[in-house]
């Protein structure tokens, strides 16, 4: 059975092609291993285990091996104290609101909350740029924010913004909902598909 998501055009989801995206992802992709290594230094760090790594500096690892292209065409070409600390400020002002979306998953996105997640992404982007504010929201809540590039954004049809994300979000929790009809195997929907769009458009581009 293949999903259609209608907003799209796009109805190339399937239960075997997300399985096998997930291999390819995982042989392939040697920046899987920083993300891994993130998310364990956000729990760590969250959770008081280490107090040697803050939330925002286990952020940076990411962003600068995820995101390096944003800060490597600015004017000073690399990250600085200045990023680590604005990122500092991000997690200050929205801690209360993020450790929500840390709690739920992707399957509870209303409408009614959509204005406020724009916001939300776009105080990030003005910050870490569309695909920045993306993975740091993700690695905060990692079942309830997906992770795009522009490339993906692109395949989608969705601007590379606050509403397009917002869109983004909406296709997201149809292909999550349509995997768990299907019996998918992996705790992880949010991150499948991510891998599945990866693989299928971002890869793609660059081959």
């Amino acid at each position: 059975m293949v999903a259609r998501i209608r907003s799209t055009g796009i109805s190339m989801l399937t239960l075997k092609g997300v399985g096998e995206a997930r291999k390819n992802f995982i042989a392939g992709e040697p920046r899987n291993l920083f993300y891994l290594v993130a998310t364990e230094l956000i729990d760590l760090s969250r959770n008081k285990i280490t107090k040697k790594v803050s939330v925002a500096q286990a952020l940076a690892v990411l962003l600068q091996t995820w995101n390096v292209s944003f800060y490597r065409f600015r004017v000073q070409g690399k990250f600085r104290q200045e990023d680590l600390t604005k990122i500092e400020a991000l997690l200050r002002n929205h801690s209360a609101v993020i450790e929500k979306y840390r709690q739920r998953s992707i399957a509870s996105l209303s409408s009614s909350e959509e204005y406020a997640l724009g916001m939300l992404f776009s105080c990030f982007e003005d910050v870490l740029g569309a695909v920045g504010a993306a993975k740091c929201l993700h690695l905060l809540a990692p079942v309830f924010f997906p992770l795009w590039d522009r490339a993906i954004a692109k395949a989608y049809k969705v601007k590379c913004d606050g509403d397009g994300y917002v869109n983004f979000m909406r296709i997201a929790k149809n292909q999550c909902q349509f995997l768990t009809e299907q019996n998918a195997p992996w705790p992880d929907l949010l991150k499948a598909v991510d891998e599945y769009n990866y693989c299928t458009y971002t890869m793609k581009t660059t081959n």
